[in-house]
């Protein structure tokens, strides 16, 4: 005897907001009749953290004090204890998505440190001699508005970079001059990236001219808290060495899952940078770094 449970939500491509219905059908394949005490439909959202164990100094601290964040839990039976004949049967379901009070909803997020994510969770009971089956599917919640305060201004940023202007790693850096925009600091989240650059002088050849997309992820507690930084998407935008005086643009669409609003929290923060990499023909990197802000209209 074969039996699997599938949830499909309604949806293709998965996006919910708070308030909404989630509908869709809790999908039973048998190949015989099969009995059952009761179907249950929960639903789950929660903000799960970790630490990089670079950051093993506050590792015990942050475990005992912070656990998994729940932002949503509300449970519905679909069916009770029946028998469900052979072959291909589905039933229909609605569940509210609802915050727990005194909570609010992020977006769905899958970061490295941070991890923000909703579920619907079914389980078929079963007698004591037969094992319980259960199936989760995730969806996607998306905001209306930002969680920070509105954010309607167009911020651009004038772009000159020479050994002189950036600090760090200019030592033996060639003589150089790449100038530029980016069009804002302030991102709505559903457009693309736009800005552009222009390599005034350079005494070695370029081998690439890179923009990254960083994400930076705090988490802890009130005995400390740990930030990382890791790269989501690096887009070359200029291969080989870059014709003088020439405008190269910047067209970057952020990823769906890996980025959200920008949110600042008690216990966790997930923030957002740009940056600039310039390659030259001698393996010297530069790389200089602009803080973004993402929100959603």
């Amino acid at each position: 005897m074969s039996i699997s449970v599938d949830v499909i939500v309604k949806r293709a491509d998965k996006i919910y907001y708070e308030g909404e219905l989630v509908s869709g059908i809790i999908q039973i394949s048998a190949s015989t009749d099969v009995k059952h005490e009761g179907i249950i439909l929960t639903m789950e959202g929660a903000v799960n953290l970790q630490i990089s164990s670079r950051n093993a100094g506050i590792i015990d601290a942050f475990y005992n004090s912070v656990k998994p964040i729940i932002l949503v839990n509300s449970t519905c039976e679909i069916s009770s204890g029946s028998r469900i004949p052979a072959g291909i049967t589905q039933i229909p379901f609605q569940i509210p998505l609802k915050a727990k009070t005194n909570r609010t909803l992020y977006e769905t997020y899958h970061g490295v440190y941070v991890n923000i994510c909703y579920t619907l969770r079914c389980d078929m009971k079963r007698s004591f001699l037969s094992k319980d089956i259960q199936k989760t599917q995730e969806f996607l919640v998306q905001c209306k508005h930002s969680i920070l305060p509105s954010v309607r201004e167009t911020r651009g940023v004038e772009i000159n970079l020479t050994p002189q202007s950036i600090l760090g790693n200019t030592l033996g850096a060639p003589d150089f001059h790449l100038a530029g925009k980016l069009d804002s600091t302030y991102c709505n989240i559903s457009r693309p990236f736009k800005g552009h650059l222009e390599l005034k002088k350079c005494s070695v050849p370029l081998r690439s001219l890179e923009i990254q997309l960083v994400r930076v992820e705090t988490c802890g507690c009130a005995e400390g808290f740990a930030k990382e930084s890791t790269e989501i998407q690096n887009i070359q935008i200029g291969d080989g060495d870059l014709p003088l005086n020439t405008k190269i643009p910047i067209y970057m669409i952020f990823p769906r899952l890996f980025t959200c609003p920008t949110l600042v929290e008690h216990n966790f923060k997930i923030e957002f940078e740009i940056n600039i990499v310039i390659i030259f023909e001698n393996d010297h990197h530069i790389t200089n770094n602009f803080p973004i802000i993402l929100y959603r209209d």
